[in-house]
């Protein structure tokens, strides 16, 4: 989600740092903050939704200005950064997100935080710009070479953190005047000490921004980061991002063993852009790399547990049992075999998002929510929150805010109630997303997965609404009490078959749980 555009569960905090002049459309803050979160973690809004884990955008404090290069926009998506140990005002307070990370854990909810090396954000009539010692900005990124998607600019309205370098710096005047004015100058500098003395890092920007990232798991026990940015910084950074963040996760649950049940290792996902299964764009199919022309980098050789599947929205136009089988294998028998990636129809910035128009809805989250891998719902999905906005530019159009209003309407009441059926079973049954899929009848679309150590589910789109027969191929045998988690009808085989009655053309089936 992106953390301002969910849910405002505190209107006094909408404005701060003087962010008063009137920005382009949906390019200002909209009021959505970690309070928001809260609120709808404890009205179970998540887990009514089958959800196990947020990802939202930074929370960092960001620039207090705003850049004007295409209407006035300010950083209310998180993504300019100002001081990596603060929360920003408009989002709340560290408190806050405390408070939200405690209520995520006590409904079985883990959290991941969206995290920055590669940029600062631009210097603003409100900001001074980072040191040139800390950023360049030239040359702009061309995209031709591994130099020119690492040791570059990604815009002109962007500072580029020079992650390739080991030298100390000094930190930036404004950083220290900043922590002075607000009374943790000496913690601050006492806890850098403490770090570059423990890690024998040299004190060079990148270092800095790992020690103040692995602060929030420390302090917070933040469950895992989601990296933005990730193929344009160079990937050693990544291994010690995530070498010290399960340092930090350590301590944390040392000093909160109440809070977690398990020892759930600390989880890295990447967004490397054009890099998705099956070879999509410039990803290396037999190794998992990303070619950038000249070299090619296997970011999960590199600390990340997962990356984000950016074919996923080119694969969904596939026919389901084309798109299913060919995932299915490549996952369980192929190159990602072991390795983790998330699936998606939308997301903030791609603006070959999936069904923009929100036209097939239903259909559309049946073949993600059952697709096998992992799946992202982004805000708003399962509600058609509009991704296309009338007189917006670029990809503020997929920004809106949540309409929550429309759950007023009937449709959306029932778009919603099929997202959040698709989502408890996939949750419910590991071998939805994790199992070995296999079609089991073409017309109506009929297929089982199976998973070692787990219950075996059988899934069918398209049947007829009203009373109806199903042939189980012998997957359960006769006597055996099926739940329909889709109507949450039981049923029992008898003869390989089973006969339900509902007005729904899904079943969701599952040996009956005692």
């Amino acid at each position: 989600m992106l953390t301002d555009r969910f849910n405002n569960g505190e209107t006094a905090n909408d404005q701060s740092y003087n962010r008063t002049a009137a920005p382009a459309l949906l390019r200002g803050f909209e009021g959505g903050d970690i309070q928001g979160i809260i609120d709808k973690i404890e009205d179970g809004y998540f887990t009514d939704l089958g959800v196990d884990a947020i990802w939202m955008t930074p929370v960092i404090e960001q620039v207090h200005g705003y850049d004007d290069s295409s209407g006035i926009t300010y950083s209310y998506h998180g993504y300019w950064p100002k001081d990596w140990t603060a929360v920003d005002a408009n989002f709340g307070t560290e408190a806050q997100l405390a408070q939200m990370i405690k209520t995520a854990h006590k409904h079985n909810i883990r959290v991941l935080i969206d995290v920055i090396i590669n940029h600062t954000g631009p210097a603003t009539q409100a900001d001074v710009s980072w040191p040139e010692d800390w950023v360049r900005t030239r040359p702009i990124c061309n995209w031709s070479s591994f130099m020119q998607n690492v040791q570059c600019a990604l815009a002109t309205s962007l500072t580029d953190i020079k992650t390739e370098s080991e030298a100390p710096v000094a930190l930036p005047a404004f950083l220290l005047d900043k922590w002075r004015a607000e009374g943790r100058l000496e913690q601050e500098l006492a806890e850098l000490e403490q770090f570059f003395t423990r890690t024998g890092y040299p004190r060079a920007p990148k270092y800095y921004i790992v020690k103040w990232l692995t602060d929030w798991v420390r302090d917070y026990g933040v469950d895992g980061f989601r990296v933005d940015t990730a193929k344009h910084v160079e990937a050693g950074i990544w291994t010690v991002l995530k070498k010290e963040s399960e340092i930090a996760l350590a301590e944390y649950r040392a000093k909160h063993p109440q809070q977690l049940s398990d020892s759930q290792p600390f989880y890295m996902v990447g967004e490397v852009v054009n890099w998705g299964v099956l070879g999509y764009k410039n990803a290396v199919e037999s190794s998992l790399a990303y070619d950038y022309g000249d070299k090619q980098v296997n970011f999960f050789d590199y600390g990340f547990d997962g990356l984000i599947n950016m074919g996923f929205v080119e694969h969904i136009q596939q026919d389901i049992e084309t798109l299913y089988s060919r995932y299915s294998a490549y996952l369980n028998d192929g190159p990602m075999q072991g390795k983790g990636m998330l699936n998606y129809i939308g997301s903030h910035d791609d603006q070959d998002s999936f069904d923009r128009a929100r036209k097939h809805n239903f259909s559309t989250a049946f073949k993600l929510m059952m697709a096998p891998g992992g799946v992202q719902i982004y805000y708003g999905d399962e509600i058609a929150r509009p991704m296309l906005v009338e007189g917006s530019f670029g990809d503020a159009g997929m920004r809106a805010t949540m309409n929550w209003d429309d759950l007023s309407q009937p449709e959306t009441q029932a778009l919603l109630a099929h997202w959040q059926k698709l989502g408890t079973f996939r949750q419910q049954f590991p071998a939805v997303g994790a199992g070995v899929h296999h079609m089991l009848n073409a017309r109506p679309y009929l297929f089982k997965r199976e998973l070692s150590g787990a219950q075996t589910v059988v899934i069918a789109q398209d049947l007829a609404q009203g009373p109806k027969s199903i042939q189980l191929h012998g997957v359960y045998a006769d006597g055996v009490v099926l739940t329909d988690h889709y109507s949450g009808l039981n049923t029992t085989v008898k003869n390989g078959q089973i006969k339900l009655n509902t007005p729904y053309s899904y079943v969701l089936l599952a040996p009956k749980q005692n």
